[in-house]
């Protein structure tokens, strides 16, 4: 059962850094019509559209950078973690020895690099369990550049006009925006968390990541928060790569948890063009029903 797993998993790691999602594909199909014929903004999402084309087609990286992992396991109840964590371990070392990913993992201390993607906190796993008797397991492949813009705010703030409310949200999220330039490479997808404390802020997040282009939260007054932010973010003039353009950002997610009442943190995780997003669903063995 264990190398069945193993392999289930090793193949959701391709998938993931080599296939762009159907819904990512989309969204920047539509944005590279939507910039001037000629521009730096065509070009860079033409040049990125053929690099994604390639990617799935020789199933090889879309990105050099193939980023931190971050899985997320909904287990049916009474699964024991010890086992699936063996066989993730092991499609992990598996897929960086054959190039799927890049050795990514690196001591902070002694600076040395494990060659396996292997280490205290490599990968990330997100654990909990549902009321299904299938497997749900979702990977994020999230790149160093993206991760590097990231911020946290603490409300109320002065600088920005931010008081504890969604306009002082709306305003973190759109000078995270405008501090990240292209350096995110751009355009990107934010995931957003209200509240929480320093660490769950984040958690959730990227949490957030997980959506599909254009899924809406399911709170009326968090969605409008969405759709305005993407707008006004556009308006920006940033553009893909930062050459300019209407195209800044693909999609913005936030999400809310509960805070003590003295502190009001707004966490923004940045993800990059390369939205690397899959997840199979499987039975107790390991065997894939479905990849989504």
């Amino acid at each position: 059962m264990l190398a069945r797993w193993t392999d289930s998993l090793y193949e959701l790691i391709v998938r993931a850094s080599s296939d762009l999602p159907e819904d990512v594909q989309a969204v920047l199909e539509h944005a590279c019509a939507g910039e001037e014929p000629g521009s730096n903004a065509r070009r860079a999402l033409e040049t990125i559209l053929e690099n994604a084309s390639r990617a799935r087609r020789t199933q090889r990286p879309l990105c050099q950078d193939t980023g931190a992992l971050l899985c997320w396991v909904q287990a049916p109840a009474g699964s024991h973690r010890s086992p699936f964590q063996s066989a993730f371990e092991e499609a992990v070392r598996r897929a960086t020895a054959d190039g799927v990913l890049r050795q990514n993992s690196v001591d902070s201390v002694s600076g040395c690099n494990s060659g396996t993607n292997l280490g205290p906190g490599s990968p990330v796993v997100h654990w909990r369990e549902g009321t299904e008797s299938v497997w749900r397991v979702s990977l994020v492949l999230k790149g160093g550049g993206c991760e590097n813009v990231g911020r946290q705010y603490s409300l109320p703030n002065s600088e920005l006009g931010a008081g504890r409310d969604l306009e002082g949200v709306r305003r973190c999220i759109l000078d995270a925006v405008n501090r990240a330039q292209g350096k995110g490479c751009a355009p990107g997808v934010l995931g957003v968390a209200i509240g929480g404390d320093r660490a769950t802020g984040y958690a959730e997040s990227k949490r957030q990541l997980l959506r599909k282009i254009g899924q809406r939260s399911t709170s009326d007054e968090l969605a409008e928060l969405e759709k305005r932010v993407l707008q006004e973010a556009n308006e920006l003039g940033i553009g893909p790569m930062g050459f300019g353009g209407r195209t800044t950002l693909l999609d913005v997610f936030v999400g809310a948890l509960n805070r003590l009442p003295a502190s009001y943190f707004v966490s923004i995780s940045y993800m990059c063009w390369a939205f690397r997003r899959k997840q199979m669903v499987a039975n107790v063995e390991g065997e894939v029903l479905e990849w989504r």
